[in-house]
């Protein structure tokens, strides 16, 4: 009945933004104060670490992992309400703006919280294009459709053997159900396998997979951005997780075909990203090398692979979507991403040079940080699963730290570019609490990283 009750509440939230519309420069302070109330309410579910489902319903249920994905969920659409002051401002059609975004967290929540195959596919599904609706309406550039083809292609075609397989379980089982069917399928066949993967591998996503991403994070707004590097990358993860206990035997059998490409792929990626310019691809490519890593830790299939990857999952949420809205201040101001054009920042605006050299930090994963307690867990269950991995571990993690320092060196520092910098606005007060909010959350589960396990 918790279950229930919170998305009442989510119904209400819904009305009472229909009835706020006459505030036309403040009701996004009113929307991100209701959202931080459901923070607080979900974390009154009743939640209890040794179950590993909690049935709030027949029909819902969280455990652990769709559990601290709930708020992430909430955290990030929250903050991405924030980021899209200018929009406000500038009355670009912000009522379907903040209507596209709503709808898009109710399908998020829905498919973090539901136990039915069927249900979690509709809604996995239903998340993807509402933020392709965002990405082409609210875009930057006309590239944007082309992105947005991109997008639509590879994950929704990626997305059809799932349907087919979820399909399959239910005529050989009678049972849509994660909790019913996790001790009756273990299947060993190839085919089934790679029908379940792939659509989770593209919505991660994993090396060759890839290519979609980079696109779609250039051209939607920075809204988008946040929601598609913070919240639906991880769907992927959580879809790995739930529907690999139906695959034990092919985990260990194909492993390592997919520890090579997630290994080589992250060493190949962290070199593209010290060789790009345009600061928001370098940041879209990162993401790509962090769920790389994350997704050997899954693979491995030990506890402490699994507890990798999900911290791993909530620290990247939180410090890829920071890392974009201080590339989108920068665009904001300058109109361009180009890391040539927006050089020696720290002689324009020294109090945000230091939020970049955190938020950097954070991302290369140096200590006090919730990703090194992270990397750290799946450097441990990937040398558990082949301790003949260590010199590829080495060179993917000290590249991986390579492009935050160049992307923090040579925006920060250097000779200003821009003729014009001294016409420009200082930074805002939001944009500042912005970024602290992205980054607090990062330093207190590291500190508090117990509530979680």
């Amino acid at each position: 009945m918790k279950m229930i009750s919170f998305l009442i509440m989510i119904m209400f939230y819904f009305f009472l933004f229909m009835k706020m519309q006459f505030y036309k420069h403040y009701y996004y302070y009113f929307q991100n104060m209701i959202f931080f109330f459901m923070l607080i309410y979900i974390m009154k579910i009743n939640y209890m670490k040794n179950f590993f489902w909690v049935n709030c319903c027949f029909f819902f249920g969280i455990d652990k992992y769709s559990f601290g994905m709930l708020i992430l969920l909430i955290w990030i659409i929250g903050l991405s309400f924030l980021a899209s002051v200018q929009n406000y401002k500038l009355n670009f059609y912000s009522n379907y703006f903040c209507l596209v975004i709503f709808i898009n967290f109710f399908s998020l929540i829905l498919c973090f919280s539901v136990m039915n195959m069927f249900v979690f596919y509709f809604f996995f599904e239903v998340s993807l294009i509402f933020t392709l609706i965002l990405l082409m309406g609210w875009g930057y550039q006309p590239e944007r459709i082309q992105a947005s083809l991109y997008m639509l292609f590879y994950t929704l075609f990626g997305s059809l053997p799932l349907l087919f397989m979820i399909m399959y379980m239910y005529k050989y089982y009678n049972s849509m159900d994660f909790y019913m069917l996790l001790n009756k399928i273990n299947y060993s066949n190839f085919f089934i396998f790679i029908f379940i993967m792939i659509s989770f591998l593209i919505k991660l996503p994993m090396f060759l997979f890839h290519l979609w991403l980079p696109k779609a994070h250039v051209e939607s707004p920075i809204s988008g951005s946040m929601i598609l590097a913070g919240i639906m990358l991880k769907l992927g993860g959580y879809g790995i997780i739930r529907f690999m206990m139906f695959m034990l035997i092919n985990m260990k059998k194909f492993g390592y075909f997919m520890f090579t490409i997630c290994l080589f792929g992250g060493i190949y990626l962290s070199l593209v990203c010290l060789r790009q310019i345009d600061m928001k691809m370098l940041v879209a490519y990162s993401s790509v090398v962090h769920m790389g890593m994350m997704l050997m830790g899954v693979i491995s299939m030990s506890y402490i692979g699994l507890m990798g990857g999900y911290y791993m999952m909530i620290s990247h949420g939180l410090c890829s979507s920071g890392m974009f809205c201080l590339v989108n201040f920068l665009y904001e101001r300058f109109l361009s991403r180009s890391i040539l054009v927006n050089k020696g920042m720290v002689n324009f605006f020294p109090s945000m040079t230091l939020w970049w050299f955190l938020l950097c930090m954070s991302n290369m994963s140096a200590p006090p940080s919730m990703n090194l307690f992270s990397e750290v867990l799946l450097i441990i269950s990937i040398l558990m699963w082949n301790s003949n991995l260590l010199v590829l571990l080495i060179m993917m993690c000290f590249f991986s730290s390579l492009y935050s320092l160049y992307i923090y060196s040579f925006s920060q520092h250097g000779k200003l570019m821009n003729s014009y910098i001294y016409g420009m606005k200082m930074n805002m007060i939001y944009e500042y609490l912005l970024v602290m909010l992205h980054w607090i959350p990062l330093k207190y589960i590291f500190i508090k990283f117990k509530f979680f396990l």
